[in-house]
């Protein structure tokens, strides 16, 4: 598999260190990146400061690749993922049983993948991911949701194998002026986009977590 170029938005010049970051974001501990430069230069800028969309070569030989967006998983193999990582405020009652569901039946083996791609997870996408397991949006909306302010895939480092293959070639100014505008403007669309498809009479055919749960919907049905 040839080489690829990717990029790694923030306020500083980044070297990828293997065992550093967050370890509650998407996919857990790892280093995140996007083939798209515009976005980098948008998260780059997500704090109102000038910053850097960081560029690096990415050798992909013989590096596993778990793609959550191939045909093989769904929209709840990504949120099983995003469940299991991310700080969730989970209610009891339906919210916590659906998390419980959706972790036991559509997780996943990813943990020892090098790369992962998927969807990426900002604030307006997890409050969409949220509102599915507190029952009020359907697996149909969930999956138009994520695409309104197209951000595309995420890749994502996560062992040391991969650490080791990638290196850092360029780090291209971003200029907050330009780039905080339109990270906020593509935040405010996809909410706009996804407020007026809330506003929408339900769908009497449409697929709850609620129904997931009482029919033992597993990760081979047809529906999802």
């Amino acid at each position: 598999m040839a080489d690829i170029v990717v990029f790694h938005g923030s306020e500083e010049v980044v070297s990828p260190v293997f065992g550093k970051g967050k370890t509650y974001n998407d996919y857990g501990l790892g280093f995140y990146c996007t083939e798209n430069l515009e976005l980098a230069k948008e998260w780059a800028c997500s704090h109102g400061t000038d910053g850097f969309a960081n560029q690096y070569s990415l050798k992909m030989n013989d590096l596993s690749v778990l793609n959550l967006n191939s045909e093989k998983y769904n929209i709840l193999n990504w949120l099983a993922i995003l469940l299991e990582n991310r700080k969730f405020a989970i209610s009891q009652g339906l919210p916590f049983r659906a998390k419980e569901y959706i972790i036991e039946n559509f997780l996943p083996e990813y943990k020892s993948y090098d790369i992962i791609r998927g969807y990426r997870a900002d604030d307006s996408y997890f409050a969409y991911a949220t509102a599915f397991v507190n029952g009020t949006l359907s697996v149909e909306e969930l999956k138009k949701a994520m695409m309104l302010g197209e951000l595309g895939e995420q890749i994502v480092l996560k062992s040391e194998r991969a650490f080791s293959n990638i290196k850092l070639v360029d780090s291209i100014s971003a200029n907050k002026v330009t780039y905080f505008h339109k990270y906020i403007n593509r935040d405010k669309q996809a909410r706009e986009k996804y407020q007026a498809m809330t506003n929408k009479m339900p769908s009497e055919n449409g697929l709850y977590v609620i129904d997931i749960i009482r029919e033992k919907i597993k990760n081979d049905d047809s529906r999802l």
